[in-house]
């Protein structure tokens, strides 16, 4: 979809009411600096469209290994680019590419949203960390505004070695998705939506709606085409009648995704699959043998101190050796949600300590017992576990 020069301006003026928490970090918050708690905020001048179905785009990890192990692979995915042409902006872009308005935002944050230099490259961030915890069932992870699908393996008693991730849209500050466990009890096409106590006031409020109910397939239900209910109470995973909300804070606390991601993942997801909802703004994760790190936003405000839970986490996986901490706290510092290298390009240099002693054989040794001493504190390679 195309936009002409006024319904630009009209949808410009209308995102910047429901974005204002994710344009508090650019270089124009100042101006934008808004927050608009009304419901269903949607920006003036935008039309939702059709989208060809999304095709599955599955991605192969190896857990469950030794702590340390070269043979772990946590990072899923790579990054690329788009190069701007008359017309683009960040919010249809993101969609085109399944991504988050968080996410190509964060990844491009210099850049106009809604009027991009033609001829820019755009990064488009489409690699992630997974969260750390169980990679089984279905895992939403707060801060990152993403959700992972982590397919059953085929092999009875197997884990799962296969992941597919969307973007999501989640719950505004004062109605924040919970960090939970859960369960799927049911999945329904063409979800009435039954309206509870409390938004009906807020629609009567600011809406001047009396609905107590919005049928299956209509336009306005926010429900859109397929949901799937958890044992959660008041929570579930649905599509959306509001695309731009993917990536921003606008729920009431619910799981929202693109139509054509939902679509394509209803049918994979059993009843009674495993699930939580996560809050990890800071994840840590390896790929042949290298340690990156990807850091959010904590848009809750749940956990501060991202340098304390980064080491915390790179010390739990056993790799602190091998972690440059200037690299570790640029990464930090950017909070920009893409998986950096954070490793030693050079590996630091060794420190001898005070000149060894000999015994007679001259073989070195602990000054005063006898015994054989080792030379040096050089981090050793990531160890590569096998398996039979």
């Amino acid at each position: 979809m195309r936009l002409t020069p006024l319904r630009r301006i009209l949808l410009v003026a209308g995102l910047l009411l429901a974005a204002a928490p994710l344009l508090s970090r650019s270089g124009w918050a100042e101006s934008a600096a808004l927050t608009d708690k009304r419901v269903d905020v949607e920006p003036s001048g935008f039309e939702e469209k059709a989208w060809p179905p999304r095709e599955i785009v599955s991605h192969f990890f190896v857990s469950g290994l030794d702590k340390g192990s070269q043979g772990t692979q946590t990072v899923v995915g790579s990054s690329h680019t788009h190069t701007v042409v008359a017309g683009d902006t960040l919010l249809e872009l993101a969609r085109q590419y399944d991504l988050g308005y968080n996410e190509i935002l964060g990844a491009n944050p210099v850049v106009d949203p809604w009027l991009p230099d033609r001829g820019v490259a755009l990064l488009l961030p489409s690699e992630w960390i997974l969260p750390s915890g169980r990679y089984e069932g279905l895992v939403v992870n707060i801060p990152e505004m993403r959700m992972y699908y982590y397919l059953p393996s085929p092999r009875k008693g197997a884990r799962s070695s296969t992941v597919i991730t969307y973007p999501v849209g989640l719950g505004r500050q004062d109605w924040q998705t919970p960090e939970a466990d859960f369960r799927v009890r049911g999945k329904t096409r063409n979800p009435t939506w039954v309206i509870p106590a409390s938004i009906r006031a807020e629609r009567l409020k600011e809406l001047g709606r009396r609905d107590f109910t919005i049928a299956g397939g209509d336009p306005e239900n926010p429900l859109g085409r397929h949901r799937i209910e958890l044992t959660l109470p008041s929570y579930a995973i649905h599509g959306t009648n509001k695309t731009w909300g993917v990536g921003m804070q606008v729920s009431h606390g619910c799981v929202r995704l693109y139509p054509e991601d939902i679509e394509a993942v209803f049918p994979l997801i059993k009843v009674g699959s495993k699930g939580r909802f996560t809050y990890q703004p800071v994840k840590v994760g390896l790929r042949r043998g290298r340690v990156l790190v990807e850091v959010h936003e904590d848009i809750y405000g749940l956990q501060p101190g991202a340098w304390a839970i980064a080491n915390g986490l790179i010390k739990d996986m056993g790799v602190t050796a091998h972690v440059d901490p200037e690299l570790l706290e640029a990464a930090i510092e950017a909070m920009n949600g893409i998986p950096t290298d954070v490793g030693y390009v050079d590996w630091p240099e060794e420190d001898l300590g005070e000149s060894p002693q000999f015994n007679q054989v001259g073989d070195p040794m602990n000054e005063g017992d006898g015994k054989s001493a080792g030379l040096g504190n050089r981090p050793q390679a990531l160890t590569t576990s096998s398996s039979s």
